[in-house]
């Protein structure tokens, strides 16, 4: 069975608790989530709304396509896992991924990516930025084949034709437009 991550963008409420859990979990350097804020103009008006990204464990991802060094593999369960050992830190998946996941570390020379907090899916709880979501608007779906829960993405952020994210989304109802705010 396939994993991936659920957001309930009405629920998100931009705390970004989701990032600092990450970071505690993964150690010093960077989150491997972030929150980005978003416009929706939704029933005739514009309003803020919070998108917290991590890889998106990608169908078809596109930095396992592009790695020269081949340190990407996936898992039967769809988790993209990244071998920093074998990373020679080239960012060619940087700069294929068009969700920004895979991030150069510049302590280590090499990339790093979310991994779902494999170890933790594997001993039963919930990935960290999971677990500290205080409202409950990030949660971890099990991808039945041929059952869809959400929206694969919401308009008008980037085209996911291609790679096929597993990140599903509650999206505002009734959204006309959506963009980027920073």
């Amino acid at each position: 069975m396939r994993v991936g991550f659920f957001l309930d963008l009405n629920r998100c409420i931009g705390c970004r608790a989701c990032e600092g859990a990450c970071q505690n979990w993964k150690g010093p350097g960077f989150p491997l989530r972030r929150v980005q804020a978003f416009a929706g103009r939704v029933k005739g008006r514009w309003q803020e709304y919070y998108l917290s990204l991590a890889c998106n464990h990608c169908e078809n991802p596109e930095c396992f396509r592009v790695c020269p060094a081949r340190t990407y593999n996936k898992r039967r369960d769809g988790i993209v896992l990244h071998n920093s050992g074998r990373c020679s830190g080239c960012n060619r998946c940087v700069r294929a991924c068009p969700f920004g996941a895979p991030r150069y570390n510049l302590t280590i020379g090499k990339v790093e990516k979310c991994d779902l907090c494999v170890e933790r899916i594997d001993n039963g709880l919930p990935p960290a930025c999971v677990e500290a979501c205080p409202v409950k608007a990030l949660q971890v779906l099990q991808l039945d084949e041929g059952k869809e829960l959400g929206e694969r993405w919401v308009p008008g952020l980037a085209d996911v034709n291609i790679t096929r994210p597993t990140l599903r989304l509650k999206a505002p109802e009734e959204g006309e437009r959506f963009f980027l705010v920073g």
